[in-house]
């Protein structure tokens, strides 16, 4: 069998694959919660917020931001699978568990959340990053990407509709609405004086994890927390609300289907939204944080199309 140079090339890159993949994949089965094991903590200045992270791993930077209500220990079946390739950087947002927390309403502006994913990156001296998102995490990564597009490599949005879309649904799809009336009440001046930190742990499965996250939420303000809600998610009438540009980058999302407030229905036409290829992973047996109820398959869709992103990056050149 001839193989011309082409086929060499696809060969080639084909067992590159494969054996990244292998290697990835015995990091994921390694997999524990011990904090420790993670990563270093440390802190960027925001202005004057500190936000605090947990890095681990070398290479080009991965930022990761979480969502609501969480904090950084979200990712940790992911850390460090991807810590094998990247550096990795998890950050607190501003209000959750070590990062600083502002007063005031205007302090959670969209704008602000941008800036601390800003300061991050080049706290550690990078011009861009590659930038995950889950939740509200997501939805700030979004925003990062419209607003700063020459410091994005790459985007990863786990179960965060692009807001156009989630717009769109809230104008015209009664489900979507009757959905987010949780949100309708986050918005409501006097929602922190009802939430504790013992029910923001609802939705934790595993007993260890539930006692770390208690401690954070303890830390944590729910009146920043909810402050994302009143500062930035969609109100009523939504169809006279401005649509956000489109973004410049290479996009995936990965949305687990069983997501009981942020409905699969928004997802449809993303593609008018993003200038550039576009990958959706979707997930039946998975619901909202999907990156802990599919935790490997997460991160093994996460390897895999980073890794192709490198391939194409090495063809080019």
């Amino acid at each position: 069998m001839v193989i011309d140079h082409r086929q060499k090339k696809c060969l080639e890159s084909g067992r590159a694959v494969f054996f990244f993949l292998l290697s990835s994949l015995l990091a994921i089965s390694t997999t524990n919660a011990d904090e420790s094991a993670l990563g270093k903590h440390g802190y960027a200045q925001s202005g004057d917020v500190k936000i605090h992270y947990v890095t681990k791993g070398e290479g080009p930077l991965l930022v990761m931001i979480h969502g609501f209500p969480d904090y950084w220990y979200t990712w940790r079946e992911q850390i460090p699978a991807l810590s094998e390739h990247f550096q990795v950087v998890a950050m607190d947002q501003r209000g959750y568990n070590l990062s600083g927390k502002p007063e005031g309403l205007a302090r959670y502006q969209m704008e602000e959340l941008v800036q601390d994913v800003e300061a991050v990156i080049k706290h550690f001296g990078k011009k861009k990053a590659i930038v995950v998102g889950h939740d509200w995490g997501g939805a700030v990564a979004w925003s990062f990407a419209t607003a700063k597009p020459q410091m994005i490599d790459h985007l990863v949005i786990l179960n965060l509709p692009h807001f156009n879309g989630l717009q769109r649904e809230l104008a015209n799809n009664p489900e979507q609405r009757r959905a987010s009336a949780y949100a309708r009440e986050f918005q409501k001046q006097d929602a922190a004086s009802r939430l504790t930190a013992e029910g923001l742990t609802f939705w934790i499965k595993d007993s260890e994890a539930k006692a770390k996250y208690l401690e954070a939420f303890k830390r944590s303000s729910f009146e920043g927390m909810l402050n994302y809600y009143k500062a930035n998610y969609p109100r009523p009438p939504y169809d006279e609300t401005p649509e956000m540009p489109p973004v410049d980058c290479s996009v995936l999302m990965i949305h687990g289907l069983k997501d009981t407030a942020l409905l699969p229905g928004a997802l449809n036409d993303t593609w008018k939204w993003v200038k550039r290829d576009l990958t959706m992973v979707t997930l039946p047996e998975a619901g909202h944080f999907v990156q802990q109820d599919a935790g490997p398959k997460v991160t093994q869709t996460l390897l895999t199309w980073l890794r192709m992103k490198s391939l194409d990056k090495e063809s080019k050149n």
